[in-house]
Formats: C-alpha cells, structure tokens, sequence
C-alpha cells in the first residue's frame, strides 16, 4: 500500500527538471555586445555569478570597469560599478530577440539605455 502512495511524489520529482529547463535556458551569465539607444555599438558586458565588467567603446569612458550585481529570474540588477555610478543603469532584464532568441535590455529609472545581445 505504501509503494503506490509513494508512486506519484516520485513522478513529480523527476517531472521537476523539466519545469526548470525554461528558467535556465534563459541565462544571464556570459559575454553581451550592448548598443545605445541609437543603435551604436557601445560596449561590451560580461556577466559571471554575481560580477560583471563592461568594456566600453569609448575610449576613457568612465562607465568601464567591474561590479557587483544580484541575479533574478528575469535579469539583474546592478548593485554598483561604473555602470550605475557613470550611467545609472539599475537593472538588466531579459527580453525575447527575434534574431537571437534573447537579448538584455539594461534599464536606468527613467528609460532603456542599452540593448545587448549573446555573443
């Protein structure tokens, strides 16, 4: 009697990875070439745990360099660095991309500063 009461926590175990395939195709860490909101390019962001550097294409630009960030399910937010102190960037957050499946939008308050896309 036991065996068949245990049947169906045992098939929603194994059912789990499957829920959670989605969540992890859509990553965060890696390397993202950014453009501006002019579509230029601007730089380039890579993301592993929780730090990220970001190089830009300006020479001198006070926005490259490294931080810290915190990982959500559907992006980041940019904990300090040069890309919230120079550009007051908040947060990046994942958003679907015709051409590469995903892209990363990095938001400041007020508006979409950079989209960036997997490299």
């Amino acid at each position: 009697m036991h065996r068949f009461a245990l049947a169906p926590v045992v098939l929603a175990l194994a059912a789990l990875p499957l829920l959670v395939t989605p969540v992890l195709a859509q990553s965060y860490s890696g390397s993202w070439g950014c453009r501006n909101d002019l579509a230029e390019p601007a730089g380039i962001l890579t993301i592993y745990a929780n730090v990220y550097g970001f190089a830009s294409t300006s020479f001198g630009d006070e926005a490259s360099g490294t931080g810290t960030l915190t990982g959500y399910t559907d992006g980041v937010g940019f904990n300090d660095g040069p890309l919230r102190a120079a550009r007051g960037i908040e947060a990046g957050r994942l958003i679907s991309d015709p051409n590469t499946g995903v892209a990363m939008q990095l938001e400041t308050a007020q508006a979409i500063a950079m989209l960036c896309t997997p490299l």
